[in-house]
């Protein structure tokens, strides 16, 4: 399994590495663990909140720092990749990839779920146009991440059922959850490679399987979850847009019917 590590003095060549995910294959899986996961979760759920509170200043920080000198601040560096290990290994655990309970610690080289990732040099162009150059891929990942969990209790019932997660779930599961961590990575600057590879990783017969999801190959099931997760994120996305327009539309019709009233009355 992969370290999670990082250089403070990367070689260039590290500054276009995409980051890693590595999970172990889909195994055995407490029952009780699966019924309570997001219940037991909740401390997990508060940690990242408060944290990513943090992390967001310390990124604002850091973009002022990498847009003068090309790259962030090894403390900065540090800490935000800290976070993102942290946030990736409890999205890991609720959306049942692994077992495991994550630990409340940034550095956890026992624990099933690493990420390697390579914070090195910066293009100062990319840097200042960050936020714009992300929105294709915050789109995809939404639409991911949003489809994932308009069907995930009936991933939760699987994985309740068999005790243990199928493996088209797994991949598809694997592939969204590492396309958001990559996406993170980008946001933060902790990497100058765009988030690619939503459905997966070509085989290549001559490279060692690091784990389950380095190399990440996806099967032809696989493949089409991820397509349904796109399908459902972006039903969920026209919905939930079409309600909000709707229920606005109400609120300014009542407004304008009680303004009337009011005149007639008055």
């Amino acid at each position: 399994m992969a370290d999670q590590r990082w250089a403070a003095r990367p070689h260039p060549a590290t500054a276009e590495l995409l980051p890693e995910l590595d999970l172990p294959e889909p195994g055995r899986q407490r029952r009780w663990t699966v019924l309570l996961r997001w219940l037991l979760l909740v401390p997990q759920f508060i940690a990242v909140f408060f944290l990513g509170i943090a992390a967001f200043f310390v990124m604002v920080v850091g973009w002022f720092a990498a847009l003068f000198t090309g790259r962030l601040p090894e403390s900065i560096a540090s800490f935000l990749s800290g976070y993102l290990v942290y946030a990736t290994r409890v999205n890991a655990s609720a959306t049942l990839l692994v077992d495991a309970y994550p630990p409340f610690a940034f550095h956890a080289p026992g624990h099933p779920v690493q990420v390697q990732v390579h914070p090195g040099e910066l293009n100062r162009l990319a840097v200042l146009f960050r936020i714009i150059l992300v929105i294709p891929a915050a789109i995809v990942e939404y639409l991911a991440t949003a489809g994932w969990y308009v069907i995930c209790l009936i991933f939760w019932l699987l994985v309740l059922i068999l005790g243990r997660m199928p493996r088209p779930v797994f991949e598809a599961t694997a592939a969204t959850a590492r396309y958001a961590m990559r996406v993170s990575a980008y946001v933060m600057m902790l990497t100058a490679a765009y988030p690619k590879h939503l459905f997966g990783d070509e085989a290549r017969p001559a490279e060692q399987p690091r784990s389950a999801t380095r190399p990440l190959l996806l099967s032809g099931a696989g493949k089409a979850l991820v397509v349904v997760f796109l399908v459902l994120g972006a039903l969920h996305w026209i919905f939930s847009a079409s309600s909000s327009t709707t229920m606005n539309h109400g609120t300014s019709s009542q407004r304008a019917l009680k303004a009337s009233a009011e005149l007639t009355v008055g």
